[in-house]
């Protein structure tokens, strides 16, 4: 391995108006070396992949590849001089709409050296050279909408490496893919780390770092917090630097809680994965903590009816639970505060007590069919005033509130009715410290009578909100604490893959 850096990154910072985004980062890749990025939601890895393949510009810091300044204007720029970006969304690495050869020359056909004429020999030629040197098994003439996600992927990766780059950024390139599938992936990681390419690894897959990375960069608010490298990789301090390393407990009474709400039994969120069971029970409040990609975002859906178990059992209050779709949940008294909430929760031009009565129309409409303003009005008022929402009137449009502000009013319609289970995927993501702990206050003061999980990557806000605390990587359940005395080093062995399964 080539010990000279070919990228360097010195200082860079980045801000979106008054808000820091990177705040000095330093960062260096050698050929021939996989590098791990290992950073929480809003660490600022996407604008830093962001700035290095010349989407944006930096505001500061220094840039060189091999040597030369490296200061690209455009992501074509980037790409010319050697740096390539396999971005999360496979989609926009490969034109669906065309073959395998077409999108592995698509780039040269677009390219400065495009010829007038398309011939499609030539094509099939360069492509088949692309992808025998990929050691590619796909056929070229498949249509890329007919190919698996895999296969997508790894075209989107050869069609990278067709531009034979120095460096190569593979942004969490495993998150929707299967453990067969996956290694192939790595498979291919390997063969170009063998041809001298500098790899910057994006990833919370403890089981992708294990299996490829050199070393590890930790990203915590905009800044490196820690770089291991060595024989041994320290996985448990990357995550330790990753996730804080002053990790303060809530203070809050811990609540035993009363009989079971729901159990699963040998639940398996995906092929391969494996089994887990649990219980919640009445009163408690259980966070769910873990990397990114773990599968928390899987169980909460899993949960909610929005997908559906590889196999297992769920009994709610006694009787088999095996919801098919989210409304079905919802009149069981399964209600989720769902990740995003732009894309599913809010709907910006509706009013304040219209996303709250949203998925309880029914149960609000009079004899007529028609739900009552003046009770949809009324139970928004009390929820404003519960949680602190800062707003003019029920009446204000969704749009005009704060990001902290649309999240309570979110939670705010999942406690504005009676349920038995309440799930809550990152309530706490993109609002400052302030709405956390009223919504965390909410949250356990109108705990009794149902069981609540909350999942969250940040370990801070499970010591602020839950009674017991457990564990996931790798789409499985393995460790458990109750939320006092907690052995802090144990739990964060278990979250970076340290761990003996909990059955």
């Amino acid at each position: 391995m080539n010990e000279e850096p070919v990228f360097r990154v010195e200082g860079l910072r980045k801000s979106f108006g008054r808000i820091l985004v990177l705040g000095g980062v330093d960062l260096s890749l050698r050929a021939g070396s996989v590098s791990a990025l290992m950073g929480a939601n809003g660490a600022g890895k996407s604008t830093l992949v962001r700035i290095l393949s010349g989407v944006y510009t930096r505001d500061a810091g220094h840039i060189s590849l091999a040597g030369r300044d490296f200061f690209p204007a455009s992501p074509a720029e980037a790409i010319r001089a050697g740096v390539v970006t396999v971005h999360q969304n496979i989609n926009d690495g490969v034109v669906a709409d065309l073959d395998v050869a077409t999108n592995l020359t698509l780039d040269r056909l677009n390219g400065r050296s495009a010829r007038w004429f398309f011939n499609p020999r030539r094509v099939r030629r360069e492509a088949k050279a692309v992808a025998d040197r990929m050691g590619l098994s796909i056929d070229l003439d498949a249509s890329i909408a007919d190919l698996s996600l895999a296969d997508r992927q790894m075209v989107a990766i050869a069609r990278a490496m067709a531009h034979e780059p120095k460096v190569l950024i593979l942004d969490e390139p495993t998150s929707s893919l299967s453990s067969a599938e996956a290694e192939r992936l790595f498979q291919l990681v390997d063969r170009l780390r063998a041809h001298g390419v500098a790899i910057l690894y994006i990833s919370h897959r403890m089981s992708d770092i294990r299996r490829l990375a050199d070393s590890i960069v930790s990203l915590r608010d905009g800044r490196i917090t820690g770089t291991f490298a060595g024989p041994v990789l320290d996985y448990e301090g990357a995550v330790n630097a990753m996730l804080g390393k002053t990790i303060s407990h809530g203070g809050i009474t811990v609540q035993t809680g009363g009989a079971p709400v729901i159990s699963a039994a040998s639940l398996q969120l995906a092929s391969g994965a494996r089994p887990f069971s649990f219980a919640l029970r009445e009163g408690e409040v259980v966070a769910v903590t873990g990397l990114v990609g773990v599968g928390k975002t899987a169980l909460a859906e899993t949960l909610f009816g929005a997908r559906q178990p590889a196999a297992g059992q769920m009994v709610l209050d006694g009787k088999p639970y095996k919801p098919r779709t989210p409304q079905q949940a919802i009149n069981e008294g399964v209600f989720l505060v769902a990740k995003d909430r732009t894309d599913n929760g809010i709907v910006p031009d509706f009013n304040i007590y219209e996303n709250m009565s949203l998925p309880f129309l029914r149960r609000l409409a009079h004899l007529g069919g028609v739900a009552s303003r003046g009770s949809e009005r009324g139970e928004a008022k009390r929820q404003i005033a519960a949680l602190g929402i800062v707003c003019r009137s029920e009446r204000d449009e969704m749009h005009t509130l704060s990001g902290g502000n649309q999240q309570k009013v979110m939670v705010a319609r999942w406690l504005s009715q009676p349920c038995r289970l309440l799930v809550l995927d990152e309530p706490f993501q993109g609002v400052d410290i302030a709405a956390r702990r009223d919504i965390a206050g909410k949250l356990r003061t109108s705990a009794k009578g149902r069981a609540t999980i909350v999942f969250l990557t940040e370990l801070d806000e499970a010591f602020e909100i839950a009674d017991r605390i457990l564990v996931m990587s790798e789409q499985t359940l393995v460790g458990e604490h109750r939320n006092a005395n907690i052995d802090v080093n144990k739990l964060l062995a278990e979250i970076a893959g340290q761990h003996e399964m909990v059955n």
